[in-house]
């Protein structure tokens, strides 16, 4: 038991291989004794760490012999089903996992609202990878009311964003329920305090240490603040409601602060930019536009200074400074050709053929017209 329990401390660490190496030993040790019911709670926990390390193979090799004999009640049927399901998920064998998430929901794991709740997500996320968003969405919408009447809104907000981007992605749901999910996902963010504002994306394997003690974890990783609201500015800009795409962009810019990567940073200030863009504030825009090409410059991603440059020179344009105009859009083209993007770089040469027209210089305008061509 204190190298299960050991085990269980790496894991809380984050040292999954550590977690695995306490586990594998506790197993050697459990079949030096007679006990069988020790021998496969040890062979489950080592088969679930190994699921939780990317190595489902592996990991199913153990759950399996985790399995109670003919004719024996199993205490844990329930947690066991659903490890394998995320053990045949994780070899991509979504019919084989969805099975086993079923029976887990139909072995207890269902009292506990928790768990069905993670259940559900974890059907969800089956769905998605047999390409059938319309049914993970019903998935994520029961999960997203199980966990609101648990009393999680943090983990109800995520799967209710998870539904959202399943909708979209389906197209089976119309864009008024859509907003309506999207408005749900708003509402609950607006209830977690900032330091509990974490997202959840994909379920962990639940495990159990001998002599039957439950240690859950969550159905979601953690995930930095902010990016809900960041995934919920992305589903309003898919409904072409940019009001509150930009209100959800700068929430998320707001709410992560110095905790943003800058990567994530560069990218929610070049989501700002397109969203004003949209909603014909260019003034505002242009700010936006200037801070996500100088971080995505600094961090040498090409392409999406080029797009920040395009979209610049897109609001001079309509700003009336065609001259500003011209000057970003060969920034953008050389960018796009830094970068092999060639559809950048015939929008590159369509906006400087338009800038250069307004200009008055239809020559030059028909040579980037030909060279878009």
């Amino acid at each position: 038991e204190g190298l299960t329990r050991a085990g269980w401390r790496a894991l809380a660490l984050g040292d999954a291989r550590e977690a695995v190496g306490c586990f594998r030993r506790a197993l050697l040790l459990a079949g030096d004794t007679a006990n069988p019911r020790l021998c496969r709670a040890c062979a489950f926990n080592l088969g679930a760490a190994y699921v939780e390390t990317g190595k489902p193979k592996k990991g199913l090799e153990f759950l399996l012999q985790s399995q109670p004999s003919e004719g024996e009640s199993g205490e844990h049927w329930e947690d066991l089903y659903f490890n394998i399901g995320a053990a045949h998920e994780g070899l991509r064998d979504f019919p084989k996992a969805l099975e086993y998430f079923g029976q887990a929901g139909g072995h207890g794991r269902a009292t506990q609202a928790g768990s069905r709740a993670g259940t559900r997500v974890q059907m969800g996320c089956c769905y998605l990878g047999m390409r059938e968003p319309a049914r993970a969405a019903h998935c994520f919408l029961e999960a997203a009311r199980t966990y609101a009447a648990a009393a999680s809104p943090e983990a109800a907000a995520v799967a209710l964003s998870r539904a959202s981007g399943s909708m979209l992605q389906s197209r089976r749901f119309r864009a008024a329920e859509i907003a309506g999910v999207l408005a749900q996902c708003r509402l609950l963010c607006e209830t977690i305090p900032d330091p509990a504002l974490r997202g959840n994306a994909a379920p962990q394997p639940s495990l159990s240490v001998p002599g039957g003690e439950q240690r859950p974890h969550p159905a979601f990783p953690l995930c930095p603040a902010g990016k809900l609201y960041n995934d919920i500015g992305l589903g309003y800009s898919q409904l072409r409601i940019f009001s509150l795409a930009a209100e959800s962009f700068e929430r998320a810019l707001a709410l992560c602060g110095g905790k943003l990567d800058r990567r994530g940073e560069a990218t929610l200030l070049q989501n700002l930019g397109a969203a004003h863009n949209a909603l014909c504030s260019f003034g505002t825009a242009l700010g936006w536009h200037r801070r996500a090409a100088a971080l995505h410059s600094a961090l040498g991603n090409r392409r999406a200074q080029g797009q920040c440059f395009g979209n610049l020179a897109y609001a001079c344009s309509r700003l009336g400074n065609h001259e500003a105009a011209v000057e970003n859009y060969l920034h953008a083209l050389q960018a796009f050709r830094d970068s092999g993007d060639v559809q950048g770089q015939w929008q590159a040469c369509e906006g400087l053929g338009a800038a250069c027209f307004h200009l008055g210089d239809p020559q030059k305008a028909i040579g980037h017209y030909k060279e878009a061509l």
